[in-house]
């Protein structure tokens, strides 16, 4: 059962409600407003879209704690509804979820269509929803080739389209890409996988010629190799003693080292960088 998402107004009274005796004899903390500590948050009062959110294990719903952190309020996006229901519970009052498949223009106007009626506007777009497969270049099927395109290159279109209408100047586009698309894969996923992620990567460029100058940013971020659901039983220790000497800072990624770099994206921080690329892999590959 979709939750109905309360108005921050709201949101805010039934925290300071719960709080009651404490912070209403005591506005300041640490000598701060409590009001103060709210406007000075990154994402406070904006709205924001996330595919693949879902898995509580995975980079959407990390950016989503991200930027309910931050003070955005935000629609989960995923094709599995248990587990959309239970990644917005963990999130609380700051959440609400539609079960949809970004492959389908159809499915996917459900999505903004409860974005029209939860929040009247769109400010952030997260478009993280993909899949992978490990494949060598002649085991690759046409069906093989079109899953991984229709889910991670024409979803990310898809989803694309149909946010902008709900759009204005300041708005901000994020994509997940991959290291797999500038070292021509070689990690997890075969060479369609690599080739999708590339076609992410130089969408998100020409997007940004036509997006820009209406004031709407589109960024893309490529992780490296990050321990998540679905790239942990895959790196066994055998793997890992290969991989990780080529990490110069000695470790596998967190979601959340990709959420921290979206949070930026996300935020006015950001206001002059657009088309551009963020590289989270401690180093694995320097442009």
């Amino acid at each position: 059962m979709q939750r109905s998402l309360l108005p921050r107004n709201s949101a805010n009274k039934a925290f300071l409600g719960s709080q009651e005796g404490r912070l209403d004899s005591s506005p300041c903390i640490g000598g701060v407003n409590q009001q103060q500590i709210e406007d000075d948050m990154l994402l406070s009062g904006k709205t924001a879209v996330l595919s693949g959110a879902g898995n509580v294990e995975g980079i959407g719903f990390a950016t989503a704690k991200a930027f309910v952190e931050a003070g955005a309020r935000v629609l989960l996006v995923d094709i599995n509804e248990a587990e959309l229901a239970g990644a917005a519970e963990r999130l609380g009052d700051a959440a609400v979820y539609v079960c949809a498949d970004v492959r389908s223009e159809d499915s996917v106007r459900t999505v903004f269509d409860r974005v029209r009626s939860e929040f009247g506007r769109l400010d952030i777009l997260l478009n993280n929803a993909g899949i992978t497969q490990p494949r060598k270049t002649v085991d690759i099927t046409r069906d093989d080739y079109d899953a991984i395109m229709d889910v991670n290159l024409r979803g990310t279109l898809i989803m694309t389209q149909q946010a902008l209408p709900l759009m204005a100047a300041g708005a901000s586009i994020i994509c997940i890409a991959s290291i797999a698309a500038q070292r021509g894969g070689g990690l997890m996923g075969g060479p369609h996988y690599a080739a999708s992620k590339g076609g992410v990567a130089s969408l998100v460029k020409a997007i940004a010629r036509d997006v820009s100058p209406a004031g709407i940013r589109i960024n893309s971020v490529n992780p490296g190799v990050i321990m998540s659901k679905m790239t942990r039983d895959f790196y066994t220790d055998e793997i890992t003693a290969k991989v990780l000497p080529t990490i110069p800072m000695g470790r596998f990624g967190e979601p959340s080292d990709v959420a921290s770099a979206c949070v930026f994206l996300a935020s006015d921080l950001s206001s002059y960088i657009t088309g551009s690329a963020i590289d989270v892999n401690g180093g694995m590959h320097m442009n």
